[in-house]
């Protein structure tokens, strides 16, 4: 259907949405992009993009627009409590057929992204209600203006609404973890990928460039505290390595609760959902930006290959089950060592760790 006049909305302009514009005008269609955000809404948080990611933007070809920003991870350092060394996973090895991994901030990646789309984005265009139709879906905004398409898709993060109003699935279910981000400047020299892995909880420091570093910790449970820095220190206050300098130069910190998508199917009628919509897991192996990057390069090339938007739907679901189902699996598994008693795990992680880590990503080093 390349270069079909198909009529298609994408619901929801961030990475997963704008990723699916970008990959379907590379494949000749030209999409409406509505958010239902305003356009100055954006997230100012770190991202760290695992090898897959990079391959999929360079399949967008995006990866020369995405070069300049952020810094290139060699290694995953693995560290107790304490700050002692529990192992290490060398990044440039394991996913030395796929792409380089990169650390960078969600806006620059997000502006990225926006340029690659074509840049219109229709924001504030909350959509109300769908209406699957033989062969189209009818859309009505929240503004009362009503649009017909041959394909709506939607990219509205693990909340979707789009998965509401096309009786897809409900809302998402806790994945059981309370979960703390910051950027920090002026804190201290850390040139790798860093985590810290405590008793059901831990903190991870990646460099995002310009002497910039992503913060991520998390805690088992699903109560959002009201004072998020306070409870990071006592959390954390006595952990070693890079946290205590980390901790002295917090300013602002975002707390949000994990969430699990997991659906029997992905679309109904002509309507499909992408990214989180469909299969958000806890951000434990940093997948979330990396499947939404992959779906869109496998779903425009569905779209071209099949001989109907029906076809081209279940070709791409039947492609993609397999990958993200692996990404929600290997996520638990690493979830449920966190949970291990540190006098059990730590040595185990010192003797094998390497190996454990590096096999959470063994599916996605082979092809789309």
């Amino acid at each position: 259907m390349r270069g079909s006049p198909l009529r298609i909305l994408v619901v929801g302009a961030g990475i997963a949405g704008l990723s699916v514009a970008r990959a379907l005008r590379l494949a000749g269609f030209r999409p409406d992009v509505t958010d239902k955000a305003p356009s100055n809404e954006l997230d100012d948080g770190g991202l760290y993009l695992p090898g897959n990611a990079a391959r999929a933007l360079q399949r967008l070809d995006l990866d020369g627009p995405v070069r300049p920003f952020g810094q290139v991870i060699h290694r995953q350092r693995f560290l107790d409590a304490a700050g002692l060394p529990l192992c290490e996973v060398d990044l440039d090895a394991l996913w030395a057929e796929v792409g380089e991994c990169r650390a960078l901030s969600r806006c620059d990646l997000h502006r990225v992204l926006l340029s690659g789309a074509g840049g219109a984005v229709r924001h504030g265009a909350e959509v109300c209600s769908i209406d699957l139709l033989p062969t189209s879906v009818g859309v009505t905004f929240v503004d009362g203006t009503w649009s017909e398409y041959d394909l709506v898709i939607g990219a509205d993060g693990p909340r979707s609404s789009i998965r509401a109003l096309a009786a897809l699935g409900g809302p998402p279910r806790p994945a059981g973890q309370v979960v703390y981000r910051s950027i920090v400047r002026d804190g201290p020299a850390v040139d790798e990928w860093t985590a810290l892995l405590g008793q059901r909880s831990g903190f991870l420091v990646v460099p995002i460039g310009a002497g910039r570093l992503h913060c991520y910790a998390d805690e088992a449970g699903t109560e959002v505290p009201a004072d998020p820095r306070a409870r990071l220190v006592e959390l954390f206050g006595d952990y070693g390595g890079p946290v205590p300098e980390v901790l002295d130069a917090l300013d602002q910190v975002h707390v949000t609760t994990t969430d699990e998508v997991e659906l029997g199917r992905w679309y109904r009628g002509r309507v499909l959902l992408v990214g989180d919509a469909a299969h958000a897991t806890a951000p434990t192996l940093s997948q979330g930006a990396a499947m939404a990057l992959e779906d869109a390069v496998v779903l425009a090339e569905s779209l071209h290959a099949a001989n109907s938007v029906e076809a081209a739907l279940t070709a791409y679901e039947s492609r993609r089950r397999p990958r993200t189902r692996w990404v929600r699996d290997r996520t638990r598994d690493r979830n449920r060592t966190r949970d291990v008693p540190p006098a059990l795990r730590d040595p185990l992680l010192r003797g094998r760790g390497d190996r454990i880590f590096g096999e959470h990503y063994r599916l996605l080093l082979g092809p789309l």
